[in-house]
């Protein structure tokens, strides 16, 4: 049986272009146990760019944690979600390479795309906040309890 993984994935700027993060937790979603926290500084960036930055850690994160597992990938940004689904054109020269580099983390395995509204990304959203304050990326991990 192939194992599941959640990441939920947020990006926020302050002042968009402003110092700007992206932050993802990785969770087992039989538990809702959060496996992996991190946030993503990025420094001077548009909302949007920060967003891929924390979606891209977000499955780096549980690919790492679970190569083979079956993602699915919350967000609250509908351009990215539309973008990473083909479904909108990326325009943006910074934002095609970044989609060009979450696909190659992709590379062909089972990830799905959906967008939800904003608070029920609150654990992503917070972790890009404390990476903004801390002006640092960050990552922590956690064993799940047995």
């Amino acid at each position: 049986m192939t194992r599941r993984l959640l990441v939920e994935a947020d990006g926020g700027s302050r002042g968009n272009p402003g110092v700007a993060a992206g932050g993802a937790v990785v969770i087992d979603p039989a538990t809702d146990e959060v496996l992996t926290e991190l946030g993503v500084y990025v420094g001077i960036a548009s909302n949007n760019v920060a967003e891929y930055h924390g979606m891209i850690a977000g499955l780096e994160a549980a690919f790492d944690r679970a190569p083979d597992a079956a993602v699915q990938v919350r967000l609250d940004s509908k351009l990215v979600v539309e973008q990473m689904t083909g479904g909108w054109k990326i325009k943006h020269p910074d934002m095609q390479v970044l989609a060009r580099k979450a696909h190659a983390v992709i590379d062909g395995r089972e990830v799905a795309f959906e967008w939800v509204p904003r608070l029920s990304n609150k654990r992503a959203d917070a972790a890009a906040n404390e990476s903004m304050d801390r002006r640092e990326s960050f990552r922590r991990d956690f064993e799940p309890s047995l």
